[in-house]
């Protein structure tokens, strides 16, 4: 993981919105010091810092830990593309946890990859956890199926653990009401969840997965159910 080029992208993202060090570090509630050691490349923001800095600029995360822009569109639609991009984010969050572990890193997370393994979506997403906190973020939910070009006049997505039989719901997207298929609802939605209520191990030992609910015209309801798996955590 390139440091200086990470930081490099924060420089420009904040130099093109107009903003001074000081600025951009009120937002975030940090010190401009620390904004300026994030643009030299002697330190990343910690795994919440970097998604509101996503948020701010609308970028997306994994852009940030590049240090570039990538096309979204063709990622989407290439399946070498997505593998390419996995392969990516899993070489960026081995040598986070490298980097957090040889270099004496002021932040104290852990970073998983969560990955799916249906046939019929692809998603990408991370989990960051420390003993104090547990975050999720998922993005880039993309269905390809067969039946990929129907038009549903209501969708509906939900997050879902299941932990000894107990089944709760962590968050929901808004409910679609226009018509549309299912690779176009799906395209737009993320979910990002910070301070979640759980330990590593307890997500080892649950099943996370994302329930989709799609309405057709004949008022007929298909249920999707998308299993994501989370790599081993340190539990220790």
């Amino acid at each position: 993981m390139d440091q200086e080029r990470i930081g490099k992208f924060i420089k420009n993202l904040r130099v093109k919105n107009n903003l001074t060090q000081k600025q951009f570090a009120e937002m975030l509630g940090v010190t401009y010091q620390a904004v300026s050691k994030w643009e030299t490349g002697k330190n990343i923001p910690d795994i919440v810092l970097l998604q509101e800095i996503s948020n701010i600029f609308k970028v997306d995360i994994n852009e940030i830990l590049k240090g570039e822009q990538v096309c979204q569109s063709f990622l989407k639609k290439s399946k070498k593309g997505f593998i390419i991009l996995l392969l990516l984010l899993m070489f960026i969050v081995v040598n986070m946890i490298i980097y957090i572990i040889c270099c004496n890193s002021d932040s104290s997370f852990e970073f998983r990859t969560l990955t799916t393994t249906c046939d019929e979506f692809t998603l990408k997403g991370s989990v960051a956890y420390s003993k104090e906190k547990f975050s999720i973020y998922i993005s880039d939910i993309d269905y390809c199926g067969q039946q990929n070009n129907i038009i549903y006049q209501k969708i509906e997505c939900t997050l879902y653990e299941s932990y000894r039989n107990i089944k709760t719901e962590i968050s929901a997207c808004p409910t679609n009401t226009i018509p549309e298929t299912l690779s176009d609802f799906l395209q737009d939605v993320e979910f990002s969840i910070d301070n979640y209520i759980a330990s590593c191990k307890h997500f080892s030992d649950s099943d996370l997965y994302l329930e989709v609910l799609a309405t057709n015209k004949e008022n007929q309801t298909i249920s999707y159910k998308i299993p994501i798996q989370l790599e081993n955590c340190n539990t220790k």
